[in-house]
């Protein structure tokens, strides 16, 4: 299972932990996704949505 948004297509992040000594070493941010019950063409599905997708109205959940 990929860490993916299903709805806007977010994944993870990478770069450099950067240390007070600038001391570098790869990192990945992963995004914050959670598990919904939406309703698709009248059936019940479970997705992975990020939280901006559910804060912004882009799901509706199933009732």
């Amino acid at each position: 299972m990929a860490r993916v948004c299903d709805i806007c297509g977010k994944r993870r992040g990478v770069g450099n932990t950067v240390s007070h000594a600038h001391n570098k070493h790869r990192r990945t941010w992963q995004p914050n996704l959670q598990k919904v019950h939406v309703v698709d063409g009248g059936t019940k599905k479970t997705i992975k949505a990020c939280t901006r997708c559910i804060r912004s109205g882009k799901v509706v959940k199933a009732a």
